[in-house]
């Protein structure tokens, strides 16, 4: 046989070509993937935040709606007893001491000047309580047995800030379990019924209470005898409603853009005796920033008339 078989391959030119469109197919799939891992991100981080604003803003408004709830059959006339409704400005809590005892100035960066809520309340049923009156932890207060629900933010082992619910033990003990993680700020003002109407008449922070506590006049006598008109006077007992904002920030690179953002508690325009009110991203440490963010926000109406 004298043919010959031809035999055709693929040139140098055909394989740039090839490679070239293969880099290119390539290169959009990786950026849509990118694209679409960041989007997950953002969405995940988003509905972290909602989840755990929602379940906080629940937590603490159903102990502020036990504020200041007394047994009439104990034999304590609310007048007597310490206002339901208390708290502390720029302020975090040590874990174990009781109540609020040992109070620190929230002067960490972490914390920006958050502040302290607590709630306190009587019990009912027998010992350990029958359940319709429960703290923050979720332990039953029974009749004769105070019941406290404070909030605080606080720093976790890891460096992480969180809002934290203390409470007493059933053993006498103290002790604070987180609610929600990654909180950047959480801020309360009070507000103050001075007609006793129910209705407030102007939110103030918890230190323009303690001023006006101040400027009470109150009845000369013992120190014991002082405290007694104190607690029937107090402007904590004029609280009819409590507002509160909380700024939760999720994963590192879960919100998209570059441009820092100026996030205002309570709206604009900000609380200029309380600079925790705002938080400027410009502001934070490089690792807090581009975030995703909420501010929840909630007023509740306190049920229960304090003295």
């Amino acid at each position: 046989m004298n043919g010959r078989c031809r035999q055709a391959g693929i040139g140098l030119a055909e394989m740039l070509v090839a490679l070239g469109l293969g880099l290119f197919v390539t290169l959009a799939a990786s950026a849509m993937l990118l694209l679409a891992n960041r989007d997950f991100v953002h969405h995940a981080a988003g509905t972290r935040l909602d989840d755990g604003g929602r379940y906080a803003l629940e937590l603490v408004g159903q102990a502020l709606r036990q504020a200041a709830w007394a047994d009439l059959d104990s034999g304590v006339p609310p007048l007597d007893s310490a206002a339901g409704i208390g708290g502390l400005d720029n302020r975090t809590l040590p874990r174990m001491a009781a109540g609020l005892e040992g109070a620190l100035p929230a002067g960490a960066a972490a914390l920006r000047g958050s502040d302290v809520l607590a709630v306190r309340f009587g019990g009912h049923g027998s010992a350990g309580g029958d359940g319709s009156l429960v703290d923050c932890a979720g332990f039953a207060i029974g009749a004769g047995e105070p019941g406290w629900s404070i909030f605080y933010v606080g720093i976790a082992d890891d460096g992480e800030t969180e809002l934290r619910c203390k409470y007493q033990a059933q053993s006498g003990g103290w002790n604070a379990d987180a609610i929600v993680r990654g909180v950047d700020s959480f801020q309360v003002l009070y507000g103050l019924d001075m007609d006793r109407d129910g209705i407030p008449e102007r939110y103030l922070n918890a230190t323009a209470i303690n001023a006006l506590d101040e400027g009470l006049a109150l009845a000369d006598g013992t120190p014991a005898e002082q405290a007694q008109d104190l607690r029937r006077y107090t402007h904590w007992k004029r609280i009819a409603s409590v507002r509160m904002a909380l700024l939760l920030h999720g994963e590192a690179q879960s919100r998209a853009g570059s441009l820092p953002v100026r996030y205002h508690l309570f709206g604009t325009p900000p609380q200029p005796d309380d600079p925790g009110t705002v938080v400027d991203e410009a502001t934070l440490p490089a690792p807090l920033r581009l975030r995703a963010r909420r501010v929840f926000e909630q007023t509740v109406l306190l049920r229960n008339r304090d003295g």
